[in-house]
C-alpha cells in the first residue's frame, strides 16, 4: 500500500469517532429494483407492489427521482449509487460527489431510509477500480458536510476471489487486492460492510458435473463439502463464508458481508435455467435466511440479502440475463416466491 494512502487512512479513526454507523443485520430479504426494461410499471406502481408483498428493503440498481419519490415514507430500506462510468469524475472532483449527494440524497434523506450508498458494481477489476477508493471517501465527506451518516462502500462479485471451493481456502487474487486492501482497510473503520454478489448458478453452470444441483439449490439434506471441523449442505454458504476468510486474511475480519445480488434466471437457454429451479432456489433461500441459522463459519449470524430481481427486463442481452425477475413487467409472478 502506498505510503500516502496510509498516511491518510490513519486519520480515519478520528473521522469516524464522530459518529457511530450501524450496520443492520437481517430484517428479512430484500429485492433487487433492476430498471433496464422499457415497458416496466411506473415507480409508484412497483413501490405499491413491494409493499402488497411485504418486501422491506430494495437496492436500485441505478439512481432515480422518480423511485426514490414513491419510496417517501414507506420504510423501506434503499441501496443505490452512482453508475461504474461516473467513476473517474466523482473521483478527480469534490464537487460532483457533492453534487450527486445533494441531488439524490439529501432531499429524502428524512423520508426515505437509506442503508448503503455503493460505488461501483462488479465491475471490480475494470479499469474505474483505481477510482473506488478516492470516490468512496469523497461520498463520506459530502454526507458529513450534509451531516448525514450513511455507510458507503462498494460492489463486488466472487470472481476477486483466487479460490474459494472450500470456505477455508478463501483468498483474493493478487489482482484483486492491490485494489482492495486499502479499501478494506477504510471498510473496516467505518464499520461499513461489503457488498457481494453471489451466484451459486454460474458455479453449477461452468461445471455441472462436478457442482451438484442439489447443492446449489439448497436441497442436499446434508454435508456435501467437508471443510475441517465445518460441513457445507449448499453452495450460498459456502460462498459467503470463503468471502469472509478472505477478508481475515487481509484485516477485514470486522467487515460485515451483505449479499447484494443472488438468484436464478427462470428462462433463457443455458443449463438449469427454468421456472422451476429458480423458484425452488429463491424460495430455499429465503427460507434459509430466514430461519437465522447463519453459516457454519458464524452458525446463528443473519445475512442480509437482495434477490435479483424484482422484474423480466428487455433492455440486457437476450438470454438468461434478460429473465431473473420474480415478477413480468406486468406485475404478474413469475413464479410465487414467500418473502
Amino acid at each position: 500500500m502506498q505510503r500516502g494512502i496510509l498516511l491518510h487512512l490513519a486519520a480515519l479513526p478520528l473521522f469516524f469517532s464522530a459518529f457511530a454507523i450501524n450496520v443492520a443485520q437481517g430484517d428479512g430479504v430484500g429485492v433487487n429494483y433492476n430498471m433496464l426494461g422499457d415497458n416496466l410499471p411506473s415507480p409508484s406502481e412497483v413501490i405499491s407492489l413491494c409493499k402488497s408483498r411485504s418486501i422491506s428493503k430494495l437496492r436500485m440498481t441505478s439512481p432515480s427521482i422518480p423511485v426514490l419519490e414513491a419510496l417517501r415514507n414507506t420504510s423501506i430500506g434503499v441501496i443505490l449509487g452512482p453508475y461504474n462510468e461516473e467513476l473517474p469524475l466523482l473521483a478527480l472532483r469534490r464537487s460532483e460527489a457533492a453534487s450527486w449527494v445533494e441531488t439524490y440524497i439529501v432531499p429524502y434523506a428524512r423520508s426515505v431510509d437509506f442503508r448503503y450508498i455503493s460505488i461501483d458494481n462488479e465491475e471490480f477489476l475494470d479499469d474505474n477500480s483505481m477510482y473506488i477508493l478516492t470516490v468512496i471517501q469523497n461520498f463520506v465527506n459530502a454526507l458529513w458536510a450534509a451531516n448525514l451518516h450513511i455507510p458507503v462502500t462498494t460492489t463486488v462479485s466472487m470472481d476477486v476471489l483466487g479460490t474459494f471451493y472450500k470456505p477455508s481456502q478463501g483468498v483474493f487474487s493478487d489482482k484483486a487486492l492491490k485494489v482492495l486492501q486499502p479499501i478494506i482497510y477504510h471498510l473496516a473503520l467505518s464499520k461499513a460492510p461489503l457488498l457481494v454478489n453471489v451466484y451459486p448458478y454460474y458455479a453449477y453452470v461452468a461445471e455441472p458435473d462436478v457442482v451438484g444441483l442439489d447443492y446449489v439449490l439448497f436441497k442436499t439434506g446434508g454435508v456435501v463439502v467437508e471443510d475441517g471441523n465445518l460441513g457445507y449442505s449448499n453452495m450460498f454458504d459456502a460462498m459467503v463464508d470463503a468471502m469472509r476468510t478472505a477478508l481475515e486474511r487481509v484485516g477485514g475480519a470486522g467487515v460485515e458481508v451483505v449479499v447484494a445480488e443472488t438468484g436464478w434466471p427462470s428462462f433463457g437457454g443455458m443449463t438449469g435455467a427454468t421456472i422451476q429451479n429458480a423458484k425452488t432456489y429463491n424460495n430455499n433461500l429465503v427460507k434459509h435466511v430466514k430461519s437465522k441459522i447463519g453459516t457454519p463459519k458464524f452458525p446463528g449470524k443473519e445475512i442480509e440479502v437482495y434477490v435479483f430481481s424484482l422484474f423480466n427486463v428487455n433492455l440486457k442481452p437476450e438470454g438468461i440475463k434478460r429473465n431473473y425477475g420474480l415478477f413480468y413487467p406486468n406485475m404478474t409472478e413469475v413464479y410465487h416466491v414467500n418473502l
